[in-house]
């Protein structure tokens, strides 16, 4: 029997894929598992990577992994793709560090940096001339570097949260150092500044969307390539 890990930032990122799995909530790691033929385990427990190691030792606790895929929400880094779509990437950058993580095979073409922050416009550009890269998130590459540790098969999923030219407020003085977002401090933040409204509004419809294409690409990438 597989066993695989579907690790997220957010309970969000894995909605549409968990709903009806048992779920448990232990040290700040949200969990859900699913038996089929297969054993299915997901867990989140914030944003970045230091949050993204506790997400998998969350899983590891239980048993070995036969195989990981790092899901979730992403931004784009370039203007051609489309808010609310999925993408299977090619491979993960540590912006940190300068490594280079190839997920395994069937994956695409496109790759993803990893950033210790929440990135806007300016840096969004900056990341995609740096690296070549057309998507990025937070914690992807911690989990890259933990199945290459382990010599397990590594995947990535990440569905656009927010284009390229996204006009949205500073995520990052929200985010504390374990990786947990204050919601209700955000939305004090937002409250008074009606600018953002439409953005946030549209960025919420998006990752809503962005969940769902997830879901879907990834059952039909389990069908063809797993």
């Amino acid at each position: 029997m597989t066993r695989t890990a579907l690790i997220a930032a957010m309970p969000g990122e894995l909605k549409p894929i968990v709903r009806g799995w048992k779920h448990s909530l232990r040290n700040g790691v949200h969990s859900w598992s699913h038996r089929d033929e297969n054993l299915w385990v997901a867990a989140c427990a914030g944003a970045g990577q230091a949050a993204a190691t506790r997400a998998f030792a969350a899983v590891e606790e239980d048993a070995p992994i036969d195989l990981v895929f790092s899901l979730g929400w992403a931004g784009a880094l370039t203007p051609d793709l489309v808010a609310g779509s999925a993408h299977n990437v090619a491979g993960v950058i540590d912006v940190r560090t300068g490594e280079r993580f190839r997920c395994d095979a069937g994956a695409g073409d496109l790759w993803l940096a990893t950033s210790p922050k929440v990135a806007d416009e300016t840096e969004k550009r900056r990341l995609a001339s740096t690296y070549s890269a057309a998507l990025v998130d937070m914690e992807a590459a911690a989990i890259a570097r933990l199945a290459k540790m382990r010599g397990i098969p590594f995947y990535c999923l990440k569905g656009i949260s927010d284009p390229l030219s996204a006009k949205l407020p500073d995520f990052n003085p929200f985010i504390d150092a374990g990786g947990r977002f204050h919601t209700a401090r955000f939305a004090l933040s937002a409250l008074v500044k009606p600018w953002y409204w439409p953005a946030l509004l549209r960025m919420g419809e998006n990752s809503k969307k962005a969940s769902q294409s997830i879901a879907e690409s990834l059952l039909e990438f389990l069908r063809d390539e797993v």
